[in-house]
């Protein structure tokens, strides 16, 4: 059994019709990344656990696919109260996030098994539920856990005009209540990215600042095919037996549950005050570090002890451990977890954790607070923060 990661070298593939990107590179010295994957590739020979297929994510899937189909059947077909609706839709919505924090988040990394085929039907879960797994891959499996945190490469830190995320950004007079004002605005998340994220990126073939290869042949089909199925799912069926009113209604609620959850989970681990947001040296070519080095500067844990949260999220509450073995599934990142946090303390790389989700949240806002400050505050209060201990 050989450990599986996606990033092996001091810089990594990118479309070579953006030669920018294409040489970016990490520092060359992977002393480190060698030495922590033959660590976890030898705990889980001593353990005998596979790093993929497993039956706890099996039967996983199950349940959270069958909550799925009962609650959206429930909701349109059989709620007759406000009360009811509500409730359903709430379950809905977290059944949405669920999928893709679990299902095809392992199935779009290549973790969820040793199959090819399998993998890509989990990951085609994403358009079930209205996203397009063929721009996830760019965006974020290849952009985001690439360059986590670099300004004009990373497009999950990226709102546009609506939020300041990185000290990089531009600050508009508006990001001043960003810290308030974000909060309701992540419900709109989904219903961006159903109604028109994957359709701007088709269009304009960038996702963020950087280009991707548009979907051909098959990839096109499911894309197409994909939105198909979501708007008949969303809109198409609940239109038969509803009132234009109460579908949008309901549409909006589950979406902005989904909506918030997904985005409270992304932020949590990387825009908060411990992360860091490093750019490329005056060439922009070169980062200072090394790529595993990168994303423990970048990324933090949060709540490792609170196995209901980690259930339903998919393990993402050890982003560390994710972002360092992308490919391996989520069900054993506690045990990773053990073996990355005692080569950090040899090496004498820090090691980020909140040790509960409230403490998360409460980094997020006041990294919220201190960037949407006029930028001479801002400055000074995340300055204060570098200097906190790791």
């Amino acid at each position: 059994m050989s450990l599986d990661s996606s990033h092996r070298g001091n810089s990594v593939a990118a479309p070579s019709h953006d030669a920018h990107v294409e040489r970016l590179k990490f520092s060359g010295d992977n002393s480190f990344h060698r030495e922590l994957r033959r660590r976890v590739e030898a705990e889980f020979k001593r353990s005998g656990t596979r790093q993929r297929d497993s039956a706890q994510m099996y039967l996983k899937t199950a349940i959270i696919l069958a909550t799925f189909v009962l609650a959206y059947v429930a909701l349109v077909f059989f709620a007759v109260t406000w009360w009811q609706g509500l409730s359903l839709a709430m379950v809905l919505g977290t059944a949405m996030a669920g999928i893709g924090f679990n299902i095809m988040h392992d199935g779009g990394h290549q973790a969820y098994s040793q199959r090819r085929g399998i993998n890509r039907l989990m990951a085609l879960t994403l358009d079930l539920v209205g996203g397009s797994s063929y721009i996830w891959q760019w965006k974020h499996a290849r952009f985001h856990h690439t360059w986590v945190n670099v300004a004009g490469h990373d497009s999950d830190i990226d709102l546009g005009v609506l939020g300041r995320l990185s000290p990089q950004q531009p600050r508009r007079p508006w990001h001043r209540w960003q810290h308030i004002y974000l909060w309701p605005l992540y419900g709109v998340t989904a219903i961006r990215w159903h109604l028109y994220g994957d359709f701007r990126d088709m269009l304009t073939g960038t996702v963020g600042e950087r280009p991707f290869v548009r979907p051909k042949g098959w990839d096109l089909a499911g894309f197409v095919i994909g939105k198909l199925v979501f708007f008949g799912l969303a809109f198409g069926v609940p239109l038969v037996v509803h009132s234009i009113g109460s579908v949008l209604l309901f549409y909006a609620l589950v979406s902005a549950v989904a909506g918030v959850l997904l985005a409270l989970v992304f932020q949590m681990a990387h825009v908060v005050e411990e992360a860091a947001f490093p750019l490329p040296d005056e060439t922009g070519l070169q980062m200072a570090t090394p790529w595993a080095v990168h994303q423990l500067e970048t990324t933090v844990d949060f709540a490792r002890g609170n196995r209901v949260l980690s259930w339903l999220i998919g393990g993402l509450n050890f982003q560390v451990e994710h972002h360092l073995f992308p490919r391996i599934s989520h069900v054993h990142y506690p045990l990773v977890a053990r073996v990355v946090e005692d080569t950090c303390r040899e090496f004498g790389v820090t090691y980020r954790e909140h040790r509960t989700f409230g403490a998360g949240i409460a980094s997020h806002y006041r990294l919220l607070r201190a960037l949407g400050r006029p930028e001479t505050r801002a400055v000074a209060a995340l300055t204060a923060v570098s200097a906190l201990p790791g």
